[in-house]
């Protein structure tokens, strides 16, 4: 079961990373095979004597659209990213990389060490041509649907040129998870009135106006308009993003402990919580960060899907089924026609200069 051929389509699994271990990832591998048999072909990258008797008690061992590549070392949560690059390049994360890299694989999905996974996906794969800095996208929930938020912690020092490049890459990105032909973007400051915000947001404000046959800008958002209705991409550095999503993933878990402490109180709240069993059923769904499982890095000359370290199997079938959606949609290609014009608006501005190494 183990490959070494040329083959692009290929889902590239990093099966030793994350906090449940191989057992839970090739679990996943098969949830998402029982769910879409149409899925593409998926590669477990690891310790082969660890993942091949898996594979076996899976029932997957003659299964066509499943194989192995060794690899024989693990970067760890505790690693250092760059010194886990240096010193543990027969990683199953390295080696996941490099099979997109070699063009044995289209897509990375891993749930590994975040940092060691953005420099080594950022080393090994390069920016495409035109994108000065890889951002982070993660899918959200709001009201009566879902929205992008981009950056959500790739680039903390972003430049008015970074986020016009981020509202390119959430607005392609949304379009193929949540369906949206136009995505409406909003720029994420401290109000809504011109002049609010630092010179980024201003820059940048002036920019994406600039480029509306580009994208679909809607102006700038507030902080309390974010889970409203009103933009389908919100962009913002990786500073703010990753505040933004940790906030919001540690208030969703705050909320839910609080309500089930309430519901608990006496026999008549217990009651009631019996009878409303399937709204809260509905509602966790609605909210359930394992419903997309991961957060694509965008913006490389190749495909990286980063899930939960702690995520579960039904949170690894996800983020396959996302990786399987973003090689159909050949989401890199429509970017890049986009970041080109978006270049040549930023060669002709007075109030950015590109950066574009």
């Amino acid at each position: 079961m183990v490959t070494n051929s040329r083959e692009t389509g290929r889902i590239a699994v990093d099966a030793m990373g994350g906090d449940l271990g191989p057992a839970e990832i090739v679990a996943a591998v098969k949830l998402a095979l029982i769910q879409d048999r149409g899925l593409n072909p998926i590669t477990l990258v690891g310790d082969q004597a660890v993942l091949h008797p898996l594979v076996e008690q899976a029932g997957l061992g003659n299964d066509s659209h499943v194989r192995i590549f060794h690899a024989s070392e693990v970067i760890t949560m505790d690693d250092k990213p760059l010194q886990a690059l240096k010193r543990k390049k027969d990683s199953s994360m390295v080696r996941a990389i490099e099979l997109v890299k070699d063009n044995q694989a289209s897509v990375v999905v891993s749930c590994g060490n975040t940092g060691a996974l953005m420099a080594t996906g950022t080393i090994r794969l390069r920016t495409m041509e035109g994108v000065a800095r890889p951002a982070l996208a993660a899918v959200v929930p709001r009201d009566k649907g879902h929205f992008v938020l981009i950056d959500a912690g790739a680039n903390p020092d972003a430049k008015p040129e970074h986020l016009l490049h981020n509202a390119i890459l959430g607005s392609h990105y949304c379009s193929v998870m949540l369906g949206i032909a136009s995505p409406r973007i909003g720029l994420m400051t401290i109000g809504t009135e011109e002049g609010k915000g630092n010179a980024l947001i201003a820059e940048t404000h002036d920019l994406l106006k600039r480029a509306h046959g580009i994208i679909n800008y809607s102006g700038p958002i507030e902080g309390f308009q974010v889970f409203a209705e009103h933009v389908d991409v919100v962009v913002c550095d990786g500073f703010v993003g990753n505040i933004m999503l940790k906030s919001w993933e540690s208030l969703v878990n705050f909320f839910s402990n609080m309500l089930k402490e309430e519901l608990q109180t006496n026999p008549m709240r217990m009651a009631g919580a019996m009878l409303s069993k399937g709204a809260y059923a509905a509602l966790k769904e609605r909210v359930n960060p394992e419903r997309y499982g991961g957060a694509p890095l965008l913006g490389l000359r190749g495909n990286i899907l980063k899930a939960h370290g702690s995520s579960n199997r039904y949170a690894i079938r996800s983020a396959i089924r996302a990786a399987n959606q973003i090689i159909k949609a050949d989401l890199n290609h429509r970017i890049e026609a986009d970041v080109h014009r978006a270049n040549e608006l930023l060669a002709q501005s007075n109030t950015a200069t590109p950066t574009l190494t």
